[in-house]
């Protein structure tokens, strides 16, 4: 039970990037359709829980250390070559836009440079990476429950200070910008981004584990957490729409409502999730390459941290941003197939490679 309970808060710890947890992408694909905002929250939620239970299983039976070989399994030697490539890509590209993320939260928190706040979270990261995969997973995983404590507090005081109806919550938030065109697709889209992106540290992390029920169990964990942090924060900016609606960041404007103190650790819970996002961005990106054991991990380590803080600065977050929107959809085609893997993985646990 605990090492399933550290891979779902892992799980979650790297989904809940800046963006998650500021509250402005569950604003985009859930908060802004209204009421059915919580129905996509709950799809999302089962959603997450089936395919973070399914990946974590495969990585188990595999024992891989790398997503390449289950993606290779999932896809085949064609559409596996061309997934691999894909979240490889991304794998680097969303670590270097909480690179540059972390800067603009540093200058907003202190006043201090980007440039040095990037720079702080660069050596954090590539620290982090220095230690052992079993570390690395229950440093990403101890920030999910703080994390939950407050957007539960800011829960609560919104539902107890609400000054509107649930009529004029509901028109306000669909003023707001949206993803997509409606409620399922913005569910479903935010899901196939997010498993693009998480599914490879999830079959690392699930690789760790041998009995595939407890990776499986902690796949399963991570998806409910998720689910929940997406309801919550989802009900907590839909009943103060007065006061979130057009906010870059609601749930840091909301906890700032509460008290300056509660803004406070609000932000510094921002910059953790940045922090595990980026840590396990990276981490999967370079074993990708090169195994954890070798000599050469803790070189490349440093090299591609490195890398990673050259692109933040000359732009790369630009080229990053406009792919965004595209892994949604080419994350359909992840998704497809760990539902036909699914579907025969009844036939062997321990499937064939055919890369």
């Amino acid at each position: 039970m605990k090492k399933s309970l550290q891979i779902g808060g892992a799980f979650v710890g790297l989904i809940v990037g800046a963006g998650f947890a500021s509250g402005q992408e569950i604003m985009q694909y859930f908060t802004s359709f209204g009421i059915w905002g919580t129905v996509g929250g709950i799809i999302a939620a089962v959603a997450f829980a089936f395919l973070g239970y399914t990946l974590a299983q495969l990585g188990s039976d595999l024992q891989t250390s790398s997503h390449k070989e289950v993606i290779y399994y999932l896809g085949g030697r064609y559409i596996g070559f061309i997934l691999d490539v894909i979240i490889t890509f991304f794998l680097f590209g969303v670590a270097v836009v909480m690179f540059a993320g972390s800067g603009s939260t540093f200058k907003q928190m202190l006043g201090i440079d980007p440039m040095i706040g990037s720079v702080i979270m660069v050596a954090a990261t590539i620290l982090t990476l220095l230690l052992n995969v079993k570390n690395i997973i229950n440093l990403i995983a101890i920030i999910t429950p703080y994390l939950m404590v407050i957007i539960f507090v800011i829960l609560i005081y919104s539902i107890f200070t609400m000054d509107i109806s649930f009529t004029e919550a509901n028109s306000l938030a669909k003023e707001q910008s949206s993803s997509t065109s409606n409620w399922i697709m913005g569910a479903l889209l935010y899901v196939s981004y997010n498993i693009a992106a998480g599914a490879a540290l999830l079959i690392v992390m699930g690789g760790t584990i041998k009995d595939r029920k407890v990776a499986g169990l902690g796949g399963i964990f991570g998806g409910i957490m998720l689910g929940i942090l997406i309801i919550l924060i989802n009900l907590s900016m839909f009943v103060k729409m007065d006061i979130v609606g057009g906010v870059d960041m609601p749930t840091l404007e909301l906890a700032a409502q509460i008290h300056p103190a509660v803004g406070i650790l609000m932000a510094i819970a921002l910059l953790g999730m940045m922090y595990n996002t980026a840590v396990g961005m990276f981490y999967a990106f370079t074993v990708r390459f090169i195994k954890p054991e070798s000599k050469s991990f803790k070189p490349a380590v440093v090299v591609t941290g490195l890398l990673g803080f050259g692109a933040s600065i000359i732009g790369f977050t630009t080229l990053v941003g406009k792919v965004y929107s595209t892994m949604g959809y080419l994350g359909f085609a992840l998704i497809l197939a760990i539902l036909i893997a699914w579907a025969r993985k009844g036939k062997s646990h321990k499937p064939a490679i055919t890369a």
